[in-house]
């Protein structure tokens, strides 16, 4: 679902490699600030002590100047701005950015409670089908813009993640001996496409699966994640899929003003959005 969002960021086959702890450069225990200075105005972000391997990684690149001059390479409104390609730095105009990397990933980091909410800055990644282990890019992030949700969207949602252990459940109990005049009668209304009687009959069983259901491990949304969506917004359905290790503090506008720009049919931006510089704020 990801691949052409965030997944396909690396090209295949980078290994993962091991990083030693930085010192915070604004002393041990106090939270790090960086300022992204863009060409569109100043971004400024707090990085996440839960999230040491990634945040001292970033601390490192930027201390490198790494990722002066990059680009916010792939631009997708009420979604994310995405930047941190080293390839960008003097790519022509109109050219598909975003296999440019580090040569390392970084172990994933991902902590219940750190979520996609506006504002959240979060690495980008390699699909699972070749990252089973969602390890991070060395470079590449991003920060959400995303939108509000309203209750009713995230129970639609909740609804959507939890339909496949319903359907292991009801699957489950149909196949008891019992219910072997119901299984038929399931069987005979499949074949003759009858999707009434189909419904009827699974809403038959709804008691007995939502006894089931709640003893089982299922998707639901915290009241923290239900308030920051349907207020602020974001992007749920990146949650335990990336790692997120900041957000910002300063800025908001900034992120809205760069997701409102003009993108081509990649979404890289039709006229350059670049990263100035970035520097630790003391």
């Amino acid at each position: 679902m990801l691949q052409k969002k965030l997944a396909l960021i690396l090209v295949l086959g980078l290994a993962t490699i091991g990083f030693t702890s930085f010192v915070s450069p604004t002393g041990e225990g106090k939270e790090v600030k960086i300022t992204i200075n863009t060409t569109m105005g100043k971004i400024v972000v707090k990085l996440y002590d839960e999230t040491p391997k990634t945040r001292d990684n970033f601390i490192k690149l930027v201390k490198q100047k790494f990722y002066d001059s990059t680009l916010f390479h792939r631009v997708i409104q009420t979604f994310m701005i995405q930047a941190g390609d080293p390839s960008s730095k003097k790519a022509p105009q109109g050219i598909m950015l975003g296999n440019g990397d580090a040569g390392y990933t970084v172990p994933a980091e991902i902590v219940p409670g750190l979520i996609h909410k506006k504002g959240a800055l979060a690495t980008a990644r390699q699909g699972d089908d070749v990252n089973p282990s969602k390890a991070s890019s060395g470079c590449q992030f991003y920060i959400v813009q995303g939108k509000v949700f309203s209750d009713a969207d995230l129970d639609q949602y909740e609804l959507n993640m939890n339909r496949g252990i319903k359907q292991k459940i009801f699957a489950q109990i149909i196949n008891k001996p019992q219910y072997g005049s119901q299984k038929k009668r399931f069987i005979d209304f499949q074949n003759n496409n009858n999707i009434d009687s189909l419904r009827a009959l699974s809403q038959s069983f709804e008691p007995l699966i939502d006894s089931e259901y709640v003893k089982e491990p299922h998707f639901q949304f915290t009241v923290e994640q239900r308030k920051a969506y349907t207020t602020v917004g974001g992007a749920p359905h990146l949650d335990g899929n990336y790692t997120v290790f900041g957000e910002v503090v300063e800025g908001l506008d900034i992120v809205d003003k760069i997701a409102a720009v003009k993108v081509d049919g990649n979404s890289r931006p039709v006229e350059d959005v670049r990263i100035l510089s970035m520097e630790i704020v003391k």
